[in-house]
């Protein structure tokens, strides 16, 4: 029986890396993108952004896309602050800021062994970090979200600036597209699924048309979890991190059912 793939449903620039390391640990990897990202409702939201970033405490991204998109704007000549802290809730986004030339001291995101990461695990580092009285945060972002942070950072009296730097948007395949997506979800044993967000959820119903079979899917947070399994999805939760997530495939793999007639290794 061949080992069922794992599908990649982050945004496609996202992809060739987690691509890559999960291959290079055994895993057979395809790719579905189910958030598409778009430019900035604003263009000009990015540039002020990047002026409003002298004399902030901290800039916070909410994902990898964020940084991206931010970084692909920086002014020319323009390095990070030396007494800015960069804050992101996962190991990618940590990524994206280091490759970017943000001193990994200036980075703040939750350890890699944490249990999870969101924001209700970052906060305690960044409350750990500065004295936040006073001071002045951006929150750099797609549109709208991690409202909960913000306003962890205006109890401790800091002024949040939100700046919406891309949007995501729900893919829109071809008929070719549409019918690989069927062709995967009815394969046996079905591909395994590795889903990093909610939204992702929904695009994914509203691609289809109809209602989900009980795929079977990972999930790296458990809000993700809740909505996957509210559409009938069978969901295994799991931290998002390569290691994780190909370990979490490798279990899927060992407890598939045998094909019919076929016998156990002794």
């Amino acid at each position: 029986m061949a080992e069922p793939p794992l599908v990649l449903t982050r945004p496609a620039a996202q992809v060739p890396a987690w691509r890559d390391a999960l291959q290079a640990l055994g895993v057979p990897v395809r790719a579905w993108p189910l958030i598409a990202i778009g430019p900035a409702p604003d263009p000009r939201a990015v540039l002020r952004a990047w002026q409003a970033l002298p004399g902030a405490r901290a800039a916070f991204f909410a994902s990898p896309n964020a940084v991206a998109a931010f970084m692909a704007a920086r002014p020319a000549g323009l390095g990070w602050p030396d007494d800015c802290w960069a804050a992101c809730v996962g190991p990618g986004s940590a990524a994206a800021l280091r490759d970017a030339g943000v001193p990994a001291s200036r980075i703040v995101s939750p350890p890699e062994d944490a249990g999870r990461f969101d924001s209700e695990a970052l906060w305690p580092q960044l409350a750990l970090a500065a004295p936040w009285l006073g001071a002045r945060v951006l929150l750099v972002r797609g549109e709208g979200g991690r409202e909960w942070l913000a306003d962890r950072w205006r109890e401790a009296g800091a002024t949040v600036q939100a700046w919406s730097v891309y949007t995501r948007h729900c893919p829109v395949p071809d008929g070719h597209e549409r019918q690989l997506l069927q062709t995967w979800m009815h394969e046996q044993p079905p591909p395994l699924w590795l889903l990093s967000s909610s939204e992702a959820v929904v695009h994914w119903q509203h691609v289809v048309g109809a209602a989900l079979p009980p795929l079977p899917t990972l999930a790296t947070h458990p809000r993700i979890a809740a909505a996957a399994r509210a559409a009938g999805l069978t969901v295994t939760e799991v931290a998002p991190t390569v290691g994780a997530v190909a370990e979490a495939w490798r279990r899927h793999v060992a407890h598939l059912p045998l094909p019919q007639g076929a016998r156990a290794a002794p």
